[in-house]
C-alpha cells in the first residue's frame, strides 16, 4: 500500500526556517521519484523539489533559487524538504508526491506522480 504522510508544517515569522517531513512506504521509497509540491487557493499546483532513487538526482522548481533542499534518509524511509528565508509569498498546502516511474532525473510534470500525501499547511507570517 503507498502511503505519504507529510507532517512539520506550521506558522512561521517571515526570514525563518521549517523542515518538512514524509513518511513513506517501502514500495514509494525504494523506486522511482519523491517530490515537494505546493498549492494555493485558485492556483495550480507548483512544484518544489524532487528526489530521484535512482543516484539520487535532484531537481528544482526556477522559483526555489537555493532556498529549499529536498533529502531523503533511505533508512527511514523518510523525504524531506528544508524551507529557508521563508516569505509570505511561500504560504500555502505543501505536498508529497511519488513517481513510481524510474528516472536518471526526476520529473517536474505534476502528471508525473501517481500518489500524493494528504497535504500540510505553512504560513508565513510578515
Amino acid at each position: 500500500q503507498v502511503q505519504l504522510v507529510e507532517s512539520g508544517g506550521g506558522l512561521v515569522q517571515a526570514g525563518g526556517s521549517l523542515r518538512l517531513s514524509c513518511a513513506t512506504s517501502e514500495r514509494t521509497f525504494s523506486s522511482g521519484s519523491l517530490a515537494w509540491w505546493r498549492q494555493t487557493p485558485g492556483k495550480e499546483r507548483e512544484f518544489i523539489a524532487a528526489i530521484s532513487s535512482l543516484r539520487d538526482g535532484t531537481r528544482y522548481g526556477p522559483f526555489v533559487q537555493g532556498r529549499f533542499t529536498i533529502s531523503r534518509d533511505i533508512a527511514q524511509k523518510m523525504v524531506y524538504v528544508q524551507l529557508n528565508s521563508l516569505r509570505p509569498e511561500d504560504t500555502a498546502v505543501y505536498y508529497c508526491a511519488a513517481d513510481s516511474s524510474s528516472r536518471w532525473n526526476p520529473s517536474s510534470y505534476v502528471t508525473d506522480y501517481d500518489y500524493w500525501g494528504q497535504g500540510i499547511q505553512v504560513t508565513v507570517s510578515s
